[in-house]
């Protein structure tokens, strides 16, 4: 495992390569990053990104889609992959937020993993981008594998146990946007078939390279 001054250099070397350490799916309201969350299991950011302005425009408010018909809801984001659970999660989220939460994205930890299709993975963004709580880690594909690579954890591929090694070592105010940067990294240069070790500036403190 790596000291806290390591763990302290890889945060601030991502923080040089990606200086705007943001969520990648785009989103005016708080609700619509949860269900573009929801859209994005087994699906590309920039496939969710193609579909959502359609389905925002058609259904504009929590209302509406609390409302809406599951099956139109189905003809909008057909092409993201297991539409029919999510656009069944997405009105049913819907309705609970109005009748459960005020019409808000609950704001802590339990409340979110009641809503349907919600999982701590998408909690956990959904505190880090819309309330910006600190300590919350994101335990994406990229991330589980960039951190195992690294030796920020101990190489297990289980999202929560993930998470809790994360959590103690990683300074609380930057570790959402660490995570997020691990998904930039991982798209760019640490990819999963071909990491691109040559062009890593993360050599340094890779476990992963310095045993290869």
């Amino acid at each position: 495992m790596k000291s806290q001054q390591d763990v302290v250099a890889i945060v601030e070397a991502l923080k040089e390569l990606y200086p705007e350490g943001i969520c990648s799916l785009d989103y005016p309201k708080p609700y619509e990053l949860l269900f573009s969350v929801r859209l994005a299991a087994q699906c590309t950011d920039e496939r969710v990104n193609m579909v959502t302005p359609a389905l925002f425009a058609r259904y504009p408010t929590l209302e509406s889609l609390a409302e809406a018909d599951v099956s139109e809801v189905e003809s909008y984001i057909h092409s993201t992959g297991f539409f029919r659970a999510k656009a069944r999660d997405i009105v049913a989220a819907s309705r609970m937020m109005l009748e459960e939460f005020g019409g808000k994205v609950p704001n802590n930890m339990e409340d979110l993993l009641k809503l349907p299709g919600v999982g701590r993975k998408t909690a956990n963004l959904i505190l880090g981008d819309v309330y910006h709580t600190p300590g919350v880690v994101v335990a994406d594909t990229h991330c589980i594998r960039i951190s195992g690579k690294l030796g920020l954890t101990d190489g297990t591929k289980d999202p929560v146990k993930v998470e809790q090694q994360l959590r103690p070592i990683l300074p609380p105010e930057e570790s959402n946007d660490f995570c997020h940067r691990l998904v930039l990294h991982g798209r760019a240069v640490c990819m999963a078939r071909k990491p691109d070790c040559a062009n890593c500036t993360l050599r340094p403190w890779c476990d992963f390279f310095n045993k290869s």
